[in-house]
């Protein structure tokens, strides 16, 4: 399987909130991602010259009703249209939703695969579920390529011809915990409410098995350790499966257990998770935005929701994945893949 590190195309950012304004930082990307996004865009230039004057391309969803992918969601029918119209395509989008069941999905994707697409996107529901999908690929002789969430390893077989879209998995985790490490160097006694040299902390994971989860889950835990704040985890990993909803019971359930006071910092997967953790503060008195109690919550995506968050004094930070430039990626390696083009 081909790896596009789209670092540049969903340009990764930092939110957070400081004595009176927001903070934003931007990550550099690799040369080669440059020179891949190029050599899509000619790619795509390249069609009517092929006499292709018509794409008819699947997108397979893992939930619809993830905030982020909400976002690129909307980017792909916007670019669908608009690359479409710049180089002389009609590009047909049909998107499903799986409702975070895998054999949802697969059901929509045979159909999908039986109607000779000439690409299908795939947002997987389970991440260890990729090799069924590869299979149909082959069977249909239809090019795929999945994104944001990255199939485990052992799923895609040695030379299938399928492509992984998204950000490196330990990125966002590395920028949770530089978001942190800044916060505790500017005003430990923020992040270390009762001065006991320990910094009790919470992780809320989005998925088992998911590489981007694991990544952003270790790493912003050991980033924040190594640039010097003494995290020291309450109990293990919460995961509530990217769902809003979830984290809030998960969220009550630790405060009852540990105590509110007992708790100061909680890494959230996603701002989803991020904005359940706080509804369940909330509930407590805590991140009301008032200038009260507090516990540092930082999450990822940056949506909107989040930002209106961090505005209010609710959220600490995020960190930014730019849903509108992942939907633009996906749109040209589809019709990179639809014109049989490497």
């Amino acid at each position: 399987m081909k790896k596009i590190i789209a670092l540049l195309l969903a340009v990764m950012m930092v939110l957070a909130m400081a004595a009176c304004a927001a903070k934003t930082t931007d990550t550099p990307a690799p040369a080669e991602t440059d020179n891949k996004t190029d050599a899509v865009q000619e790619t795509a230039t390249e069609a009517a010259a092929d006499g292709k004057t018509e794409l008819n391309i699947g997108v397979l969803v893992w939930k619809y009703s993830d905030t982020y992918g909400s976002s690129v969601r909307v980017a792909m029918d916007k670019y669908a249209k608009e690359i479409g119209a710049e180089k002389g395509l009609t590009i047909n989008l049909e998107m499903q939703d799986g409702n975070d069941d895998q054999a949802t999905q697969n059901n929509q994707a045979d159909v999908m695969f039986a109607a000779g697409k000439d690409h299908i996107i795939i947002n997987l529901c389970d991440t260890s579920a990729g090799q069924y999908l590869v299979d149909l690929a082959k069977q249909y002789n239809v090019p795929i390529s999945f994104y944001n969430k990255e199939p485990v390893d052992s799923t895609i077989v040695t030379g299938s011809n399928s492509i992984f879209v998204g950000t490196k998995p330990e990125e966002a985790g590395i920028m949770q915990g530089e978001i942190l490490a800044d916060l505790y160097a500017a005003d430990p006694s923020r992040v270390d409410k009762n001065g006991d040299g320990k910094v009790a902390t919470l992780e809320f994971e989005g998925e088992i098995n998911n590489p981007e989860a694991i990544a952003r889950t270790e790493y912003s835990l050991s980033t924040a350790i190594e640039k010097g704040v003494p995290c020291e985890m309450m109990t293990e990993n919460q995961v509530a499966n990217w769902d809003t909803a979830k984290a809030q019971e998960m969220m009550t359930a630790q405060i009852a257990s540990l105590g509110v006071e007992n708790i100061e910092v909680v890494f959230c997967n996603n701002d989803d998770m991020a904005i359940g953790v706080i509804a369940a503060l909330n509930e407590v008195g805590y991140n009301l935005g008032d200038g009260g109690d507090e516990i540092i919550v930082i999450g990822v995506d940056c949506t909107d929701t989040a930002v209106e968050y961090i505005n209010a004094g609710k959220l600490y930070g995020t960190v930014k994945q730019d849903g509108d430039a992942m939907g633009k990626a996906n749109i040209l390696m589809a019709i990179n893949g639809a014109l049989g083009k490497d």
